[in-house]
């Protein structure tokens, strides 16, 4: 993966205001970057000697697939598909609240009825594994990107980074503000990681006709933490300036969302919070995690913890001086658990200079869990998730299938096997299925979307009014939650306030 210009902050760029930023050199760059691959193999050479225990003792925990608990006619909509020959026949399940979106999913989104052949006896199988795949293993990836520092309202730096393929990669990236090929906004997991998922969703993107960026937070994958100040898990306040500049430089076209694994957390308080006035056409979540609380209080199977807990050490560990400042780095460095370190970072009994107590977990959670506005998505959201899931936990108890038996706007794709963003298949293409599947996601919704407001056009013309039940969407392109959204865009996104020159 390779960069195209960066912007250093200068004091020209800043309209005259010099700035310091909280960097690290490229010698402990390249040092991390060899400890992150070293605890990648180490990972799995452990795996591969446990994988004959895990596909023993895991691989029959789920043999079929977990739908709701009422009459399935009634409350979900399921596309089965068996494939023809040896192997075992994995089944795809559609849930969601019946609409006419809904069949007209099921109609045009071929991916959805695709069985997701997997013998018994390959690697496939085992959810660690195909967990591990999808984040670490190498290839060859054509893509490059060119990376935009933006300025926030608080003087913060979020990083943008714009998908390019071939030779043009060390070329400014240059796009006509009247261009009308779609965006596509990759949002990472929380801890910053660009994952091999995520590098194959820009290629395929790309093949796709979309231009796809990626939102980097604050100090994550070498973005300069200029303030002392790092995004909360389900604060989307960040993402709104960084969607609304990017609907700025790209007022003709359409704006859609992918999110992975906790990044989804990220993209669902957006979606919430900003409702109607999110700017998004539709979404898609990669294996998210919905009860993020949870998930932090008892943390993913022992493996994964350890990893996550270990690479979020060594990120914030090139920041450690400068969070000296807010923090008791003694404790953040010290914790044994993603809770403890969360707490340590952002809760008020972690923090210096505030009174013991004064702000807790469950407070915390109260401001930052993502379904906490969850009926004020307007959007379609496909949420690709899988029962085998090693990251998430067990689906009885982490999928909130009642969310997408009530909410017309949510859709489950549930398989049997594929890890946690994983989804390999043995006879897997260039594009990877999930991948493929939101994709589709997107376009069907899309035109079906086009189709209604032509036939409201022609229904009016008739003079019938557009009588008749139609999908309830409410995605508009302005910006009518002032309090929510109240930034003046030409104040904020001007040439002295960005990285964009």
């Amino acid at each position: 993966m390779s960069f195209g210009r960066v912007f250093k902050p200068t004091s020209e760029a800043f309209g005259g205001r010099l700035f310091v930023c909280a960097g690290f050199s490229t010698a402990a760059s390249e040092a991390v970057q060899m400890l992150e691959w070293i605890g990648a193999a180490c990972f799995m050479v452990l795996m591969a000697i446990l994988w004959p225990v895990v596909k023993c003792f895991g691989a029959e925990s789920h043999s079929t697939l977990l739908l709701p608990r009422r009459d399935s006619k009634r409350s979900a909509e399921r596309c089965d598909s068996k494939l023809e020959g040896q192997g075992e026949s994995d089944t795809v399940a559609l849930i969601c609240k019946p609409s006419a979106l809904a069949n007209y999913l099921l109609k045009h989104c071929m991916s959805f009825c695709k069985s997701l052949s997997i013998p018994k006896w390959n690697w496939r199988m085992s959810s660690s594994l195909q967990t591990v795949f999808g984040a670490f293993w190498p290839f060859e990836c054509p893509v490059h990107f060119i990376r935009d520092h933006l300025q926030l309202s608080d003087d913060g730096l979020v990083a943008l980074d714009w998908a390019v393929v071939g030779a043009a990669h060390h070329k400014r990236r240059r796009t006509s503000s009247n261009s009308t090929s779609p965006v596509l906004l990759i949002i990472p997991n929380s801890f910053g990681k660009i994952t091999r998922n995520v590098l194959k969703l820009c290629e395929a993107a790309l093949s796709h006709g979309y231009l796809p960026v990626i939102f980097n937070r604050r100090s994550q994958n070498g973005t300069p933490l200029c303030t002392v100040k790092l995004q909360q898990f389900g604060d989307p306040t960040d993402l709104r300036e960084a969607v609304r500049y990017i609907r700025y430089r790209q007022p003709a076209g359409q704006i859609y969302a992918v999110s992975e694994s906790t990044g989804s957390g990220l993209l669902l308080s957006y979606l919430g919070e900003c409702g109607s006035s999110s700017y998004v056409t539709a979404a898609a979540c990669l294996s998210p995690v919905f009860r993020c609380q949870s998930w932090f209080e008892n943390g993913p199977t022992w493996p994964f913890h350890w990893a996550l807990l270990l690479y979020q050490k060594i990120c914030l560990s090139r920041y450690k001086t400068v969070l000296g400042e807010l923090v008791h780095t003694d404790s953040l460095f010290s914790s044994c658990s993603l809770k403890s370190m969360e707490e340590a970072l952002f809760c008020h009994s972690g923090l210096k200079g505030t009174t013991e107590g004064a702000g807790s977990w469950e407070v915390y959670w109260e401001r930052n869990d993502p379904l906490r506005d969850i009926d004020e998505v307007a959007i379609p959201v496909l949420c690709v998730c899988s029962q085998d899931d090693p990251v998430r936990g067990d689906p009885q108890t982490t999928l909130p299938l009642e969310l997408f038996e009530s909410n017309p706007h949510f859709f489950l794709l549930l398989t049997l096997h594929g890890g946690h963003c994983g989804f390999s298949t043995s006879d897997e293409g260039p594009i990877v299925w999930s991948h493929q599947a939101a994709l589709e996601f997107f376009r069907a919704t899309t035109d079906f979307f086009a189709a209604e407001e032509r036939a409201k056009l022609a229904a009016r013309r008739r003079g019938l009014g557009g009588a008749g039940k139609t999908f309830r969407h409410r995605s508009v392109s302005t910006c009518k939650r002032l309090p929510v959204c109240s930034h003046n865009i030409h104040a904020i996104y001007n040439w002295q306030r960005s990285y964009t020159r």
